[in-house]
C-alpha cells in the first residue's frame, strides 16, 4: 500500500520566499519575516518532477 506524503516546506526559485505547511490553517505560510520574498513574484516553487508524494508503507 502507498501513502501520499505532501511537501511540508517549499522555496521560491525566483525570490527566495520560504514557506512551511501550517497544519492549523491548512495552507502554506511564510516560514519567518526574513523569508517573505517579493510581494508581486509569480512564485516558482522548488517542488518539481523529482519530488515523489507516494511513499511506500511497510505492511
Amino acid at each position: 500500500m502507498s501513502a501520499i506524503e505532501p511537501p511540508t516546506e517549499r522555496t521560491c526559485e525566483r525570490c527566495g520566499r520560504v514557506e512551511e505547511w501550517d497544519e492549523d490553517q491548512q495552507t502554506f505560510v511564510a516560514a519567518s519575516d526574513d523569508s517573505l520574498g517579493q510581494p508581486h513574484c509569480l512564485h516558482e516553487w522548488d517542488i518539481n518532477g523529482q519530488y515523489n508524494p507516494l511513499q511506500e508503507s511497510e505492511s
